[in-house]
């Protein structure tokens, strides 16, 4: 495989592949119930451990 074959790869399948795992991200993040679980493990690191106290 040359560069321009990879480039040719790239330029077509390769901006699909991204752009379908940019939407399937999206919908993932904006899909219904996420954001209580989103806000519960934005609360993660401001928790006390029990070892620290």
């Amino acid at each position: 495989m040359d560069y321009s074959t990879f480039r040719q790869f790239a330029d077509s399948w390769g901006l699909l592949y991204m752009f379908l795992l940019f939407i399937g991200v999206i919908a993932f993040i904006f899909r219904p119930g996420s954001k209580k679980v989103s806000e519960e493990l934005a609360q993660i690191p401001l928790k006390e451990d029990a070892e620290d106290v």
